[in-house]
């Protein structure tokens, strides 16, 4: 018998293993068998057959609907940032883009020249979303759109534009997210609805918000992608948490009451956009087409239902929840809904916001379906089920009876078909707690229950803490005052107001220099300090203040442009400069780091504001009567440049009306027919600290 535990080399171990792998090969991998989307023959038999057994779609309709799904995605997008930014992008783009392409024809593949027509989206608020009826790939290969499409990609870099596919804007809109609201959204990930909360969350651009979004993903890497979308956000009011959304854990907040206890944390919007079978995003994901089957959506049911029936219990009474798929099957819709709405009583109903989507064309929540198993074989009744598929088809799918129906009002949830507005497919309902859950208990009881149990029964061995996948964090390490090393110099050389609460920042490590430095609000911050040992932090705050050793500065610490509006309205006058258009024009169009513009080719009026001005990072401001710009710039010895990406440099300089025609390269036409391309910029200053993009 061999010894155990006994040293390995590794070396060694390798060479083994490559000489067996030669005497007995491994058959070669099967080749990839994916098809580029173009090549795709986008039929199904099998979903033709489900669904117009299910009559998702009337059917003299049904042509339509077919044609409709084999068609590309058209392009969609929002006007994002705050009030008077996005109101400046939207005469630009109305202007200057739509403008240009409005009776302009273009010949996509499979089609005839056809007219590009911008339509705004009527049921959006303020008037910012826009659909074009050309597919991203259209616009991506097309040279007659190539400023459109260098816009839309220098602005969703800036977070001037969000580009979103229509129907997914909608449950955002229908949630009614406002600025005092704890938000949660459960299944978080990729998160362009939840930067649509965080918009609305921000939505009183005058104060910070006292509410906050949790934005929560199962998945942890996705959990990432979730972090790149807070990045353009730029809010103290996230958290990005990793969990089951299914056995979310219920958490604590200071009781206002008596800040010195604790009391549940629920939520008064809740966002349940469950992961499901997708096949409503056939025009986006034509792959679809290859793989669909009636057993997707009756596996996913009840994890749809299990997330959902959380959300309900995280819920406050009086708050709003809503429930959407991207998916056609009623099996994962109002099957689901209709499961909960079953077990809750009338402790939930569903609300009618028809109203609230104005011009909006949609179809009733079904109220009669019939389930099926994987061999197509619909059923009535559940006692119809053979044994074999009765794991696959439960007694919860099945709709309410005909005498029944009513007092659930399905027909207030809201199905949208892609032949209707020419948009992709999606599934909404919204739900709101009226009162305690059946299997809820009173807290003061349950209280005393567990109390009573303490008491009469022994103690319980401590529970294993979950394991939990993917990176391990770094810590959220707060400030602890006033007194915190690096804190001084900050508020000194900023000349921050007394008013402004140091413990809400914070970093990322406990020992060593401070490198980033980032704000949250004093909720979040709240939320943080007493659930860190309950549930995976992932990221929050904003990034404010980034270490720059740097020979010239009092203070080691620069501003960020990304928490600059959280923490702008703080700082005091010594380290702000109001300018001039044209001066401001003058320092984005100079960007090189290497040869910044002198303060000499500056008008007077800013020589005279930065003559005794101490040198490092500032606040670079400008007003009129349409714009109100804010960025981060920096004094140097002899020289006065924005600190902005190349990103916002173009916003910026979009906005003011000034030339950006270096930025805006035509890809369509040869290197030697364009001027030599501009470098992009680097690092303020060579011995400053570069800034981390990781965290």
């Amino acid at each position: 018998m061999g010894r155990k535990n006994r040293n390995v080399n590794k070396f060694a171990q390798r060479k083994r293993e490559k000489r067996e792998q030669e005497k007995n090969p491994q058959a070669k991998p099967a080749e990839d068998t994916r098809k580029p989307y173009e090549d795709i023959v986008r039929e199904n038999a099998s979903f033709e057959e489900y669904y117009k057994a299910q009559k998702v779609c009337p059917d003299e309709e049904w042509s339509q609907f077919m044609s409709a799904l084999k068609e590309n995605l058209p392009t969609a997008f929002r006007i994002t940032g705050s009030k008077c930014e996005a109101n400046a992008l939207m005469k630009i783009v109305k202007s200057e883009y739509f403008s240009d392409i409005l009776n302009m024809k273009l010949k996509v593949e499979g089609h005839e020249e056809e007219e590009i027509k911008p339509v705004n989206l009527p049921w959006y608020p303020g008037g910012l979303a826009w659909q074009l009826r050309v597919s991203r790939t259209d616009i991506r290969r097309s040279e007659a759109l190539y400023k459109l499409h260098n816009f839309l990609v220098a602005e969703t870099a800036a977070g001037g534009v969000s580009r979103q596919e229509t129907v997914s804007m909608i449950p955002p809109v229908v949630l009614q997210v406002q600025p005092h609201h704890k938000v949660l959204d459960m299944c978080a990930a990729p998160g362009s609805k939840t930067a649509q909360l965080i918009e609305f969350l921000h939505a009183d651009e005058d104060k910070m918000p006292t509410g906050f979004v949790i934005a929560n993903d199962v998945d942890n890497s996705r959990c990432y992608m979730l972090v790149h979308q807070a990045k353009r956000l730029n809010s103290p009011a996230i958290l990005i948490t990793n969990h089951d959304s299914a056995v979310m854990p219920a958490l604590t907040i200071s009781d206002p009451k008596n800040p010195e206890s604790t009391k549940p944390l629920k939520y008064d919007r809740i966002l349940c956009d469950v992961p499901c079978s997708g096949d409503a995003t056939l025009r986006k994901n034509p792959d679809i087409w290859l793989k669909w089957s009636t057993g997707n959506g009756n596996n996913l049911h009840g994890i749809q239902y299990r997330v959902l029936r959380r959300g309900c219990e995280l819920l406050e009474i009086g708050g709003r929840l809503v429930y959407s798929t991207c998916s056609f099957n009623p099996i994962e819709n109002e099957a689901v809904v209709h499961r909960l709405l079953q077990e809750t009583g009338d402790s939930v109903k569903l609300v009618d916001v028809t109203g609230e989507l104005p011009g909006l064309k949609y179809k009733k929540g079904m109220t009669y379906w019939r389930p099926a198993s994987k061999d197509m074989v619909f059923y009535e009744k559940y006692e119809e089920v053979p044994e074999k598929w009765q794991t696959v088809v439960r007694p919860q799918m099945f709709p309410p009876s005909p005498e029944s129906a009513d007092k659930f009002n399905l027909d207030r949830c809201i199905r949208i078909l892609p032949h209707q507005q020419d948009t992709g497919g999606f599934f909404v309902a919204v739900v709101e707690k009226v009162a305690p859950l059946p299997w809820e208990k009173d807290e003061k009881d349950q209280k005393e229950q567990t109390d009573n149990e303490k008491t009469i029964s022994k103690p319980e061995p401590p529970k294993k803490r979950r394991r939990m996948g993917g990176y391990r964090e770094d810590p959220f390490v707060f400030f602890s005052g006033d007194q915190e090393d690096v804190f001084p110099c900050i508020k000194e050389f900023y000349d921050l107001k007394e008013d402004f609460d140091p413990t809400c920042l914070l970093t990322r490590c406990h020992l060593g220099k401070k490198k980033n430095i980032y704000l949250v609000t004093p909720t979040v911050k709240d939320v943080v300090q007493r659930n860190d040992k309950s549930i995976k932090i992932i990221n929050t705050g904003v990034k404010t203040f980034v270490r720059c050793d740097n020979k010239n500065m009092t203070c080691p610490f620069r501003l960020s442009q990304e928490g600059l509006q959280s923490i702008s309205h703080c700082i005091g006058p010594k380290r702000r400069v109001r300018i001039l258009k044209e001066d401001l024009i003058l320092v984005l169009q100079n960007d090189d780091p290497s040869n910044p513009p002198e303060i000499k080719q500056f008008s007077d009026h800013t020589k005279a504001l930065v003559k005794d001005f101490a040198t490092g990072s500032c606040i670079l401001e400008y007003k009129d009567d349409e714009l109100d710009l804010t960025l981060v710039g920096w004094r140097g010895v002899h020289s006065l440049r924005a600190y902005t990406a190349t990103p916002d440099t173009v916003h910026y300089l979009r906005l003011l009306g000034a030339d950006y025609s270096k930025y805006d390269v035509n890809k369509f036409k040869k290197a030697s027919d364009v001027p030599e391309a501009v470098p992009e910029p680097q690092a303020m200053d060579t011995n400053c600290a570069k800034e981390e993009d990781t965290v």
